[in-house]
């Protein structure tokens, strides 16, 4: 019998000094040679003016020195428009600002309907619910997709963040009509709300832990009521675990208050019957607008499994260019109304002074760097996305044309300008992508959009996974 083993250990042998021998040549999409390394060490000079921005930059904070002097000088605080806001919130080490922002539309108008000097809602209280049905709606998607392998795209969607923090308009209301709301002061914030980091790192292992669990049961023929059972079990432990990180939400409470002119106010409530009477407005009248030119304008989509309560539909938008956006936006504003409105946060941002400028910071003269994405390619390439939702509280206007914005924040009082940042245009246009629109302030032509089939955007769509 011949070796056919030994043959093959020698051609294995052969091969693997073939490629250890053969050049690599430079520009063929392969491992970087000596001569591709040469070419980079040649393509820069360490000289004294690039040795001075070398020093500069390896010893200093980049923002620093980018910030943009010319323009920070130029702005100003000065706005034609603007909303009675009072009191700034601050959702902390926390990803509720959905919720913050939700809680900051409706307060104007709770303070002036019971004569307050401030207000502010339990975003403990509705976080408790929302963690809860985050928790159920990822065990049903589990018992959804359980025919599916492991490395299904929607089920890796699925799996990145079973029970996030984040969430969109729809998310919120779905949850104040399901549970209502009540005053912070009746449901305090904990440890755990302040700061989300180790409590979910518990919630998402228990989640994924139950995914396989019920993953394993459906392989073995169980049926869909089996399941069913398995999965409420499992939602006991999630409801334990939630009482002992943020208490028992609520179910009726007293509200003891004093008003500007020293009356006491003290009535009893249920979660609903205060929302009703202290908010009284129909949520869904507003309406989810959203500027992503990846998909065509004019036309109404939904994103799978993007939703916080499985019972309700998925989130849906009317998608439209950015400058209709900012067109309701201001309609909305000069009616007192605060704007709920969501952006990349995180793109030209001078949180220490509340500016939101393109170019506010300064890197291509500093670096040498001029790229440039469009917005759908900033989405597209996970470069960009509406990470942070906020509220619009101001707008300047110059013949009747927006110069900047006035926003209200959700991170205390000792970031931005006392909590507030002044938005000018143009990062309007490149980083905002969602408001939040009263029906009232839109065409028939828009409102006729949502009278048709919405399109379909998939579950792992970065769109979807911009507010885990």
């Amino acid at each position: 019998m011949k070796n056919y083993r030994g043959i093959a250990m020698t051609v294995m042998v052969i091969g693997a000094t073939a490629l250890l021998l053969s050049p690599v040549s430079a520009g063929e999409g392969k491992g970087l040679g000596k001569d591709d390394i040469k070419e980079l060490r040649s393509s820069f000079t360490i000289d004294p003016q690039s040795r001075a921005w070398m020093n500069a930059v390896s010893n200093n904070d980049l923002k620093s020195l980018a910030l943009n002097r010319e323009m920070y000088n130029s702005q100003d605080e000065i706005f034609s428009d603007k909303v009675d806001a009072k009191g700034i919130t601050n959702q902390k080490s926390s990803g509720r600002c959905w919720m913050f922002a939700g809680f900051n539309m409706m307060r104007p108008s709770v303070m002036e309907k019971f004569n307050l000097e401030s207000f502010e809602f339990s975003e403990n209280y509705l976080f408790f619910w929302d963690k809860l049905e985050k928790a159920n709606m990822f065990l049903e998607s589990i018992i959804e997709t359980a025919d599916r392998d492991i490395d299904d795209r929607t089920l890796q969607a699925l799996l990145r963040d079973p029970i996030p923090d984040g969430g969109w308009w729809s998310y919120h209301v779905d949850l104040i009509e399901k549970y209502g709301v009540v005053p912070q002061c009746v449901s305090r914030e904990t440890s755990h709300t302040s700061s989300t980091g180790r409590m979910n790192g518990v919630l998402n292992y228990m989640a994924r832990s139950c995914a396989v669990e019920l993953r394993k049961i459906s392989a073995g023929g169980a049926a869909r009521d089996e399941l069913g059972t398995a999965k409420m079990e499992m939602l006991k432990d999630f409801y334990r675990v939630l009482v002992l990180h943020m208490g028992e939400p609520v179910e009726e409470f007293v509200w003891k208050v004093k008003n500007k002119d020293d009356e006491v106010i003290e009535k009893k409530f249920t979660p609903k019957s205060f929302f009703k009477e202290a908010v009284g407005i129909d949520l869904r009248d507003y309406i989810t607008i959203i500027d992503y030119p990846a998909y065509g304008y004019g036309k109404y989509f939904e994103i799978d499994f993007c939703r916080g309560i499985y019972d309700m539909p998925n989130m849906r938008f009317i998608n439209l260019d950015i400058d209709q956006l900012k067109k309701y936006s201001i309609r909305g504003i000069q009616e007192g109304t605060p704007v709920w409105f969501a952006a990349d946060i995180g793109k030209e941002n001078n949180v220490d002074d509340g500016v939101l400028a393109v170019d506010v910071y300064d890197y291509n003269s500093l670096l040498g760097i001029d790229y440039g994405l469009t917005k759908a390619e900033l989405v597209q390439y996970r470069e960009g996305a509406p990470n942070h939702a906020m509220v619009f509280v101001g707008v300047d206007l110059d013949d009747n044309k927006p110069v900047k914005w006035r926003v209200e924040n959700s991170w205390g009082t000792d970031r931005g300008n006392g909590g507030y940042w002044t938005m000018y245009d143009e990062w309007f246009g490149k980083y905002v992508f969602n408001v939040i629109i009263d029906k009232k302030h839109l065409p028939k032509s828009v409102l006729g959009i949502l009278e048709t089939e919405p399109e379909m955007i998939p579950a792992w769509d970065p769109m979807r996974s911009a507010f885990e």
